[in-house]
């Protein structure tokens, strides 16, 4: 089944890890242990060869690079001037794969519509397939100016998560407090302007509630699961979901350990001693639908390599390409093969062809 991932940070993989992510990961695993500065090494998961043998012929590709204050202690860059030109050199990454053929970007209704169709023309051989990327900041801090944000929308750009961990420039995220402010709204109006999504993931409780009464544009959330089944604040609490849910709003499941079962232990819990499987996430994505009434709020937000290797994902992902194991872990819960394709990439679908007819 054709599968859509609405969160990837391919671009930092390939720059900050060094993974030239057109080799088979068996080779890029290896070259990985010459390193020891991240504790992921050696255990990634994607690659494109892995997302074409996956059917991943559509994923949301990040740039990210968050601007950190000096009372801010946690990694980033130390001036948005430098951030904004990490992302510009994600960005001529990603264009480079453009060039090679291993990517395409999709910015309206029409480059969809066609790649959509490229993938699922029977008889294609995926293995020869461009991958179709939308083009997402995660973090907003980057933007030096907000002219920074028009001047990123030429170049592609159709969603914006105005938080990462921490206190931001624009919002308040993870693990942080603290609304948008003046800045944050002046942020989203222009995104309301010129027609880009509204992340809402990573967003703190206030920053939340200030973005969804300010925004009036489209809104999803990338890779998120539920506070009520895993107790933190980077999780949706569930009238924050009934919120999303009201906005039209799709919520991708994530695939990081620590968000899909409570009590994990980052760099002692293993998947394997805990039973950590897949269908953990089916747990967070139903949960969703219970509270909808339907599947049409759902989709597919692994967040893979994010920072974290299968040290710290199911036990039963070996590579991106086991998404394909999902469909069935569904029809075990008793959804139906139509909910299951809305799961596996219609409702992400349907969501840009509301969103990019305006």
């Amino acid at each position: 089944m054709f599968i859509f991932d609405a969160h990837l940070d391919l671009a930092m993989n390939a720059l900050e890890w060094n993974r030239d992510l057109r080799r088979p990961i068996g080779e890029i695993r290896e070259r990985d242990k010459q390193y020891d500065d991240k504790p992921d090494r050696g255990n990634g998961v994607v690659n494109f060869p892995e997302m074409r043998k996956g059917k991943i012929g559509i994923c949301v590709a990040t740039q990210i690079a968050r601007h950190v204050k000096p009372e801010n202690r946690r990694p980033g860059w130390h001036s948005p001037e430098q951030a904004w030109a990490q992302t510009q050199g994600q960005l001529a990454w990603y264009r480079v794969m453009e060039e090679e053929g291993e990517m395409v970007q999709i910015r309206n209704r029409g480059e969809l519509k066609k790649h959509f169709e490229l993938w699922t023309t029977p008889g294609k051989d995926p293995e020869k397939l461009p991958i179709g990327y939308i083009l997402s900041l995660e973090g907003a801090d980057s933007f030096v100016t907000l002219k920074h944000l028009e001047r990123s929308y030429e170049q592609g750009l159709r969603a914006v998560g105005p938080a990462h961990y921490g206190p931001g420039t624009y919002a308040q995220g993870t693990d942080a407090t603290g609304g948008i402010g003046a800045k944050g709204r002046e942020l989203l109006k222009e995104m309301e302007r010129l027609n880009i999504i509204l992340d809402a993931t990573h967003l703190c409780d206030d920053s939340f509630w200030e973005a969804m009464d300010h925004f009036s544009g489209p809104v999803w959330a990338s890779h998120n699961n539920v506070r009520a089944l895993v107790q933190h604040n980077r999780q949706f609490a569930d009238d924050q979901i009934e919120r999303l849910i009201e906005r039209g709003a799709v919520i991708g499941g994530v695939l990081d350990a620590w968000m899909m079962i409570p009590g994990w232990e980052r760099g002692k819990t293993k998947p394997k001693e805990v039973g950590l499987k897949l269908e953990r996430v089916i747990d967070h994505m139903d949960h969703i639908c219970q509270l909808a009434g339907n599947a049409n709020h759902i989709g597919i937000g692994t967040d893979l390599d994010g920072a974290f290797g299968n040290e710290q994902c199911p036990a039963d992902l070996e590579t991106i390409a086991d998404l394909q194991k999902l469909p069935e872990l569904f029809y075990k819960r008793g959804y139906k093969q139509e909910d299951v394709r809305k799961i596996m990439h219609g409702n992400f679908l349907s969501f840009l062809e509301r969103a990019w007819s305006k």
